[in-house]
């Protein structure tokens, strides 16, 4: 973790990371939840996803972690559910990447929901 992320990702997410969805049914699995430092923000924005799509967003996460895609789910806070609904995790619809400009240890990423 770089310098400036120690002192700024201080709050926890959780993320279930989207395994499969079922091609008949389109029911969806999701991985074990994992926990992952991050900050974020909660203001209502426009923004497009990889496909295209315009949605508003309402939550922003900002992280180090580099593994989250669209589709997967996310909340803030922690939370050891296995189903991601349940936990009342939201949807990720597009994630960017930004340089770690002051230390380049690892690149931070903007996550939409």
């Amino acid at each position: 973790m770089s310098a400036a992320a120690s002192w700024s990702y201080t709050a926890t997410a959780t993320l279930w990371a989207q395994r499969s969805r079922d091609d008949f049914s389109g029911a969806l699995t999701f991985d074990a939840p994992v926990t992952f430092a991050c900050d974020y923000s909660s203001r209502a924005q426009r923004a497009v996803d990889s496909t295209g799509v315009e949605f508003t967003s309402q939550l922003t996460i900002y992280t180090e972690r580099s593994d989250i895609r669209q589709g997967d789910r996310v909340m803030l806070g922690t939370s050891t559910e296995t189903d991601p609904i349940a936990a009342g995790a939201v949807e990720v619809r597009t994630v960017g990447r930004d340089a770690d400009t002051f230390d380049r240890v690892a690149d931070d990423y903007k996550v939409m929901t």
